[in-house]
C-alpha cells in the first residue's frame, strides 16, 4: 500500500503544481503504480502472502472436519 499511497501523493502534487514535483516527468510520477501493480500481482504471489493467516487456519479446519467425517464409523441397520 506504500506505493499506492506514494503515487497518490505524487499525482495530487503534479496535478496542484506543488514544489519540486511539478516539474517531474510523467513517467516518475506514475512510476509508484507500476512498482504497486509488480509489487501486488508478481511479488506477494510468489512469497504466498497474497493469502492471510485465517484463510490457512479455514483451510486446515475444513480438512480436519473432512477427515473426522470420514473415520467416525457407520451405524448398520
Amino acid at each position: 500500500m506504500l506505493f499506492v499511497w506514494t503515487g497518490v501523493a505524487l499525482l495530487l502534487m503534479k496535478w496542484a503544481a506543488f514544489g519540486p514535483v511539478a516539474n517531474l516527468s510523467w513517467p516518475w510520477v506514475l512510476s509508484p503504480f507500476a512498482a504497486a501493480l509488480i509489487w501486488f500481482e508478481v511479488v506477494q504471489p510468489l512469497l504466498g502472502m497474497d493469502r492471510t493467516k485465517g484463510d490457512d487456519r479455514a483451510e486446515r479446519a475444513k480438512k480436519a472436519r473432512i477427515a473426522q467425517a470420514f473415520e467416525q464409523p457407520r451405524k448398520s441397520r
